[in-house]
């Protein structure tokens, strides 16, 4: 349970020592991925360090390559380039005394919730004997005793990800490495698990020494740890690292507590807005997230209403609408491409033309929409523009597609031009066929 109780001046006072020893160095860490006669950085110039005694939060949008780092730490992948550091000494593959739990339990379908558990201890070489005892006892200590003869698929999502962290505490770890851990699992059961870990973390009770925790969950961050490491996108670099004062356990009703929520949120959305500013325009091989035109409208049409009156907190409506930064910052996003909102600190602002947008109908509305369409995605207009040029205005998929690829990678490019249509055809400025996999002008049949 959260403690109910005021704010109280012990509620700043750490409950663990203060941090220790140094465990991990992480210097000038770049990643980047070949992309024809070119490589797309993922990660450039990371610098972190973790120390005994620390829960570390790696806070980012989709693209900051948070879930790459980790696996770079944990030494799945090599650095492109710069230095690892574990217990005083170079990573050198996989590290011993690290353990990871995944976002999608990772768990062996054919095999017992305790063999699960003993199958990390299995590949270690560890007897028969001593691995059964180890893994019970890590089954009894993460609450799923009783059920060490059942199946993944008799468990919940939320008793499956407690199967995942017997499984990476059973080796006794240092160090244990977690990829957006809760995000698979509903809303309260996420909670139950956060709390019990942070339970069993706070008395002693784990071998762990260190926790470093990927998400993209801004309250998850300021819930669970002692400091967060902001990323950026498109390459992921550490832009602000911020410092939790609270004890745990946490009141996410504190108004302390929610004031630093607010103030994340600020720092994030103002060095979206500015990175917005600072590229400009899109161009035709920017990145587009997948945003579909009825969460736009309904975003529109809820900040143009009381109690918002065309002005709202972000963390307010993430709160209200039960969204997430991966969630929100897209949306917010596209809509001040798009000419329909403003972000300013931490405030998602409609413009006037959103404010007319609300008003409209359905059919005024797709007018509207594909004119800011037209106007602010290169890439739609590009479309609408080939096809118009084009004998029979039709032009293939794979047209467009190949021009992507020159900028984004392949996955990128697919989302991106899937994104497009969706917009395109909202806004009737293109028709698609998903079969033959071929645009038209609207008024040719496809």
């Amino acid at each position: 349970m959260l403690n109910p109780k005021a704010v109280s001046p012990d509620l700043i006072a750490p409950t663990r020592p203060a941090a220790g020893a140094e465990v991990l160095s992480v210097r000038n860490v770049s990643r980047g991925f070949a992309k024809t006669n070119d490589e797309r950085l993922v990660l450039e110039d990371v610098n972190l360090s973790l120390r005994e005694g620390e829960i570390v939060g790696l806070l980012g949008r989709s693209g900051s390559g948070k879930s790459t780092l980790l696996r770079i730490i944990s030494g799945l992948i090599e650095a492109s380039s710069g230095e690892v550091d574990w217990l005083g000494k170079p990573l050198a593959g996989p590290a011993e005394g690290v353990s990871m739990v995944f976002q999608t339990f990772a768990l062996f379908p054919w095999l017992t919730v305790l063999q699960n558990v003993e199958a990390g201890l299995e590949a270690q070489g560890v007897g028969a004997r001593e691995r059964r005892e180890r893994a019970l006892a890590a089954i009894d200590l993460i609450g799923l005793d009783g059920f060490e003869n059942a199946y993944p698929r008799e468990l919940s999502g939320g008793m499956r990800q407690r199967v995942g962290f017997a499984r990476a505490l059973v080796v006794d770890p240092s160090l244990l490495l977690m990829d957006e851990p809760f995000s698979a699992l509903d809303v309260l059961t996420a909670e139950t698990l956060r709390t019990d870990l942070l339970d069993l973390w706070t008395q002693g009770r784990m071998p762990i020494k260190s926790m470093l925790i990927v998400t993209h969950n801004i309250e998850e961050a300021v819930f669970m740890c002692d400091r967060i490491l902001v990323l950026s996108s498109n390459p992921g670099r550490i832009v602000a690292e911020i410092k939790v004062p609270f004890k745990h356990p946490r009141n996410r009703l504190d108004p302390l507590f929610r004031k630093l929520v607010d103030d994340i949120y600020a720092k994030m959305t103002a060095r979206e807005a500015t990175e917005a500013t600072q590229q400009g325009k899109l161009e035709v091989g920017s990145r587009l997230p997948n945003v579909s035109t009825n969460i736009m409208a309904g975003l529109i049409e809820t900040l143009a209403a009381a109690p918002y009156h065309g002005r709202a907190d972000m963390p307010e409506i993430a709160r209200t609408l039960h969204l997430e930064v991966d969630d929100l910052f897209p949306i917010a996003e596209m809509l001040q491409l798009l000419g329909f909102a403003d972000v300013r600190d931490g405030d998602l602002l409609l413009t006037p033309p959103a404010r007319v947008f609300a008003e409209f109908g359905t059919q005024a509305r797709k007018m509207m929409f594909a004119e800011h369409l037209l106007r602010n995605v290169p890439l739609a207009a590009r479309i609408k523009k080939v096809l118009g040029e084009r004998p029979g205005h039709r032009a293939p998929r794979v047209r467009f597609e190949q021009e992507l690829e020159d900028f984004l990678s392949d996955v990128a490019a697919e989302e991106t031009l899937d994104t497009v249509i969706d917009w395109g055809r909202y806004g009737e400025i293109f028709s698609y066929n998903d079969q033959s996999e071929i645009f038209s002008l609207e008024d040719v049949e496809a």
